[in-house]
């Protein structure tokens, strides 16, 4: 129906090329919305008459409850606009697209959606961090090796780690969190390319579909989808993150590790080994992070080289977003289901962390706390090490005599003594800096992350209510019309 300028329509294969129409169902819910409030500011501003827009309303309304059937049409606003102009004719049904362009049309769509997926993100990134936040206030005292290079490095605690997970998830919440401002304003109105010389009232349809304002400059409004790669962006660095959390849980639930046991119900068996159970859920938010990184690419690559004014190019950015929201909002779901239901083998993690050289830092440490330089107890230590590797001992086992003969920098009854009184608790008591594994400042962490959870998750629930509320009071509107 747009192609009044050409006497040719597309042959099937062309339209199959250049249709968008399987990515649209996405958006379709949106379109229609969007459509309803341009046709109340329209009747507002005494463009079109109450008649018109009752009839323009009352189609779209049937249009909810239909299912969109394949159609010639290149994409979704064509083929609504369509479905109302059967509905009721030309003579009205041709009025709806007034003063609007499908640059305009798209646009907006993709911001209403997204806006609604980072709310969706929002609550559940904030539902992971309060069962990590949750979890980690049950093992506050459960000590485990940390890790470097992933060789043994310094003894922790569970806790810790866990929250170093909550804090990852905290920036990525607050960098969707902030995109969502500049996502929440209506291009609406802005036409092709320039705007119109129609009379509209932008800010009318603005909040009508509760956005906090509109995007000013038509050619921006309509071309630029640098907040969409904002958004893919962030959800990429999110999906990295919950990447790492599973390479972790992939490696401790190894029967090498067995610090971890997945639930049956987020593992898979092999179809020929009786005793395997894989963490191919796990494996699998690895391989999704890779997609999600791949769309990132995708829409930037898109962008990268286009003029200013739409090009429609900018079509194939569409899946990319979609393919994004809905990978990543299931990889929160199920891995926050998973650790709601992840074993932890305290016992194997304490015992991990009492063994090997784990506490050399605690030693060299407790040396500088007597006044010596830190890199002469490093020697002092490394040392000690060096003898117990090769007597094949933890340090705690080394005797007066095995001292004396690893080293001549420090007086080996006091060193013995040292080493007699460090363990994985010990440690931990005496680690004190801010934010550290230390016991003491896990419960003061667990305490802060909670707050912060709860700040977030009131922000995240008004900005979903108010885009509710603005809804509501459109389907007020609608109601009132009809």
């Amino acid at each position: 129906m747009y192609r009044s300028r050409l006497d040719q329509n597309l042959d099937r294969f062309t339209l199959d090329y250049v249709s968008s129409l399987s990515d649209d169902s996405e958006i379709a819910s949106y379109d229609i919305i969007g459509s309803q409030a341009h046709a109340i500011m329209l009747y507002e501003s005494k463009i079109l008459s109450r008649g018109e827009v009752k009839k323009i309303l009352f189609a779209l309304e049937k249009i909810k409850k239909e299912k969109l059937i394949a159609s010639d049409a290149e994409d979704i606003h064509e083929l609504i606009e369509a479905m109302v102009v059967k509905k009721i004719g030309i003579k009205a049904g041709g009025k709806m697209h007034t003063a609007r362009s499908r640059n305009d049309q798209v646009a907006l769509d993709l911001r209403m959606k997204i806006r609604d997926d980072i709310n969706a993100l929002c609550k559940a990134i904030l539902d992971l961090i309060e069962t990590l936040a949750g979890m980690a206030e049950k093992h506050t005292k459960t000590p485990m090796p940390l890790y470097t290079h992933l060789q043994q490095a310094q003894i922790g605690t569970f806790s810790h780690y866990l929250l170093s997970y909550v804090d990852s998830l905290f920036r990525d919440l607050d960098r969707l969190y902030a995109a969502y401002g500049r996502i929440n304003e209506s291009p609406l109105g802005a036409g092709p390319v320039g705007g119109t010389s129609i009379p509209i009232d932008r800010g009318s349809t603005a909040k009508m579909l509760g956005f906090k304002g509109i995007v000013e400059n038509s050619i921006d409004a309509t071309s630029s989808r640098d907040v969409v790669a904002e958004y893919v962006g962030d959800v990429a660095i999110l999906m990295t993150n919950l990447s790492r959390i599973a390479e972790d849980l992939i490696i401790w639930s190894t029967s090498e590790f067995s610090f971890v046991e997945l639930s049956d119900r987020f593992s898979s068996p092999s179809s020929v080994m009786p005793q395997k159970k894989n963490p191919d859920i796990l494996e699998l938010t690895r391989g999704k992070t890779a997609r999600v990184i791949g769309n990132l690419v995708a829409v930037l690559a898109t962008v990268k080289g286009l003029a200013s004014g739409y090009g429609r190019d900018l079509q194939e950015v569409k899946p990319s977003v979609f393919s994004t929201s809905k990978t990543a909002i299931l990889a929160l779901v199920v891995l926050n289901s998973m650790f709601a239901t992840l074993k932890v083998n305290e016992q194997r993690m304490r015992r991990a962390a009492n063994s090997g050289h784990l506490a050399a830092l605690d030693v060299a440490e407790a040396l500088v706390n007597e006044g010596m330089p830190f890199r002469v107890a490093h020697k002092v230590v490394g040392q000690l090490v060096q003898t117990a590797h090769n007597s094949n001992k933890p340090i705690s086992g080394l005797g007066l005599s095995e001292i004396k003969r690893s080293t001549k920098d420090a007086d080996p009854k006091r060193l013995l003594k040292i080493i007699s009184s460090i363990s994985a608790d010990a440690s931990l008591k005496n680690r004190t800096s801010r934010g550290s594994a230390g016991f003491s400042e896990q419960k003061r962490m667990v305490s802060d992350r909670r707050s912060k959870a709860l700040a977030y998750r009131s922000g995240t629930t008004k900005r979903a209510g108010e885009v509710a509320s603005s809804l509501r009071s459109l389907s007020a509107k609608i109601a009132s019309l009809l």
